[in-house]
């Protein structure tokens, strides 16, 4: 959606917005370059998509061929060593950084407007003539070695895999991005390099450029760059399309887990298909929120979830419609029961008039507030163009999303989520499953603005008219320098709780009317503070404010949600213990700061939160939400 931020008109409710100003070349050997000039700010961000991912690995598939590029590329070119590569990209101001999925390798550098000839220099050099050398090959393998062993302790990772690899029995989607260890162990710096010669050719990468640029001099520098670079025939790779899925798959696997990690899914089509912007908005309200149907009735009312959500992910084959849950071991049947339950409603039933008002804004909300950024508005640009060879599929996807009806709803969960089509999958902690086995040209923004009110309190504000959008937040001193061991992880509880209820407002009326349009509401608690963040769009500003100061000044702290979100605290600590980076980077801080509240952690310890009272949790509010320890 580059430059989707170009004044959207709204007009009886409905956004419209303009088609695109990027300016598109396609060189003679192929390359694919796209600029939108963007003076809000003086960066840029610097991109070059590769049109290759895991599925596109052919006879290698499972290798992670195009992951391991992705983390050599910079390793050296013909004229350039990697620690000359990282100094020149140090001396303009930039930062650099990369990704791979199943079907792109994107590279980008965001920097300050004088530094995009450089970073426009080293992309092109590092796509045409890396040279992978083979001892950094080695020193990389062992990298991507820790990498899958850090995977393969993370449960939220192995379920995801688990479930992919079950709902998908002939795609290539079924392989891990990073590949599958026996296979990747299995490759050689031959066929790397290999790959890369017949993947990273000038006919399969394409640059985009956003930020405070001139089009035509991006474009002279590249076409001079790849002047020697002649196009390539690419070797078709035959992507076998899943069949049909004739019946329900299931499968339930023991992991070193304390909490049982639930998904269900069904296959849906894939980005263009008109039914996907449907199918987008029933995720959102299945699963998008604390006023979303799942997490009201599993989670709050049930108490049958410590977390749940949905998910639509349509890539550019046919993808999935799914639900995550974190749940009790001994919880995981009847939460699946209730979850099936609530899709069958949608089904039978449908969704009420205010939920798809309310998904509708929260989806024009998220992708208007991708755009905030130069490399926002690039990755839009990049997947319009890599996924539809279409500079304005997002315009219409968000048009299309605006156009959706109650019968729409109602029609796409009937047709895709039905029993044949599910895969549930599910990760428990070891010893849980006996008996059991598997089945298978904006306006420039504004100068901050700083107010001190009669109170004391500190406003700072900065006018930005680029997007209809506002976000807002107060700041208080506190976190961990405001805990001890009793107390430790007394911020983040109660930052939780401020959004339980108030005087005036229930927990389930405060997500409502958050939700309704479109915005959101979070309390989080750190090192140093906690704060509560508000975003909504502009028309509903006064909403936002109401909410922030009614929440911070009128909590009511309920007994029933402080039992629940001291469980769920509670399990987010153990999952911590699971996770062998947090148990790292505690024991640091530990040996670090000794009798320092910085060796404390956020989420404290199950201990001292079990310890915690409605009183501790009133007492703290009363004496940190307060104007002057405030911005």
């Amino acid at each position: 959606m580059g430059n989707l931020k170009a004044a959207p008109a709204e007009r009886s409710g409905v956004i419209a917005f303009p088609p695109s100003t990027a300016q598109k070349w396609i060189l003679p050997n192929g390359l694919t370059i796209i600029v939108q000039e963007d003076r809000s700010a003086a960066v840029a961000s610097v991109q070059a998509w590769c049109a290759t991912g895991s599925i596109y690995e052919d006879q290698h598939l499972g290798a992670g061929l195009s992951h391991i590029l992705e983390h050599m590329l910079f390793k050296g070119t013909k004229t350039r060593g990697k620690n000359e590569i990282a100094q020149k990209i140090q001396d303009v101001g930039g930062y650099i950084n990369a990704y791979t999925s199943f079907d792109r390798t994107v590279f980008w550098i965001d920097v300050p407007k004088d530094g995009v000839a450089t970073a426009l220099d080293i992309l092109a050099d590092a796509t045409m003539n890396s040279t992978l050398p083979p001892e950094e090959y080695q020193k990389e393998q062992e990298v991507i070695r820790r990498e899958f062993a850090m995977g393969m302790d993370d449960p939220d990772r192995m379920a995801g895999l688990l479930l992919f690899a079950t709902a998908y029995q002939q795609h290539p989607y079924r392989f891990p991005v990073i590949g599958e260890l026996e296979i990747y162990n299995q490759l050689t710096q031959e066929q790397v390099v290999q790959y890369y010669k017949t993947r990273y050719v000038p006919n399969n990468l394409t640059f985009v450029v956003v930020g405070d640029v001139d089009a035509e001099k991006v474009r002279q520098q590249l076409a001079e760059a790849f002047k020697s670079y002649p196009e390539k025939s690419l070797k078709p790779v035959f992507v076998p399309a899943e069949p049909p899925q004739l019946g329900r798959r299931e499968v339930h696997q023991e992991f070193s887990t304390e909490l049982t990690h639930l998904s269900l899914a069904w296959h849906i089509p894939e980005v263009t298909n008109p039914d996907v912007p449907a199918l987008d908005l029933l995720s959102t309200i299945l699963g998008d929120g604390r006023s979303s149907r799942l997490y009201r009735r599993v989670r709050e009312e049930a108490g049958l979830a410590f977390s749940i959500s949905a998910f639509s992910y349509t890539p550019g084959d046919p993808g999935l419609f799914g639900i995550d849950a974190t749940v009790d071991p001994k919880k995981r049947e009847p939460a699946e029961q209730l979850a099936l339950r609530i899709v069958d409603e949608a089904k039978s039933a449908g969704v009420t008039a205010d939920e798809l008002k309310k998904a509708k804004k929260m989806t024009l909300s998220h992708h208007l507030g991708a755009l905030t950024t130069m490399r926002g508005q690039a990755s839009d640009i990049g997947s319009n163009w890599l996924l539809t060879r279409d500079l304005n599929f997002s315009r219409h996807y968000l048009d299309a999303v605006q156009k959706v009806t109650l019968d729409d709803i109602k029609r796409v969960a009937a047709t895709y989520l039905t029993e044949n089509n599910l895969t549930v999958i599910s990760l428990n902690p070891k010893g849980s499953l006996t008996g059991k086995t598997e089945t298978a040209k904006p306006t420039a923004a504004g100068e901050i603005q700083k107010f001190e009110l009669s109170n004391g309190f500190r406003l700072l504000v900065r006018e930005d008219p680029r997007l209809p959008i506002v976000a807002m937040g107060a700041v208080f001193r506190g976190g961990l320098l405001a805990e001890t061991p009793q107390t430790n992880g007394v911020t983040r509880l109660m930052a939780k709780v401020l959004l339980k209820g108030t005087k005036t407002r229930t927990a389930e009326q405060i997500a409502n009317e958050i939700e309704a349009v479109g915005g959101s509401i979070s309390g989080e608690a750190g090192n140093n503070s906690f704060s509560v963040s508000v975003d909504v769009m502009k028309p509903d500003v006064k909403l936002g404010v109401g909410l922030l100061s009614d929440v911070l000044l009128n909590a009511t702290f309920p007994e029933k949600a402080i039992a629940r979100e001291r469980e769920i605290q509670i399990a987010a600590i153990q999952q911590e213990e699971e996770q062998l980076a947090a148990v790292a980077r505690n024991i640091m801080r530990q040996a670090l700061f000794a009798q320092h509240p910085y060796a404390l952690r956020t989420n404290g310890s199950i201990d001292s939160v079990q310890r915690l009272t409605q009183k501790d949790l009133i007492d703290f509010r009363d004496r940190y939400v307060a104007a002057k320890n405030g911005v």
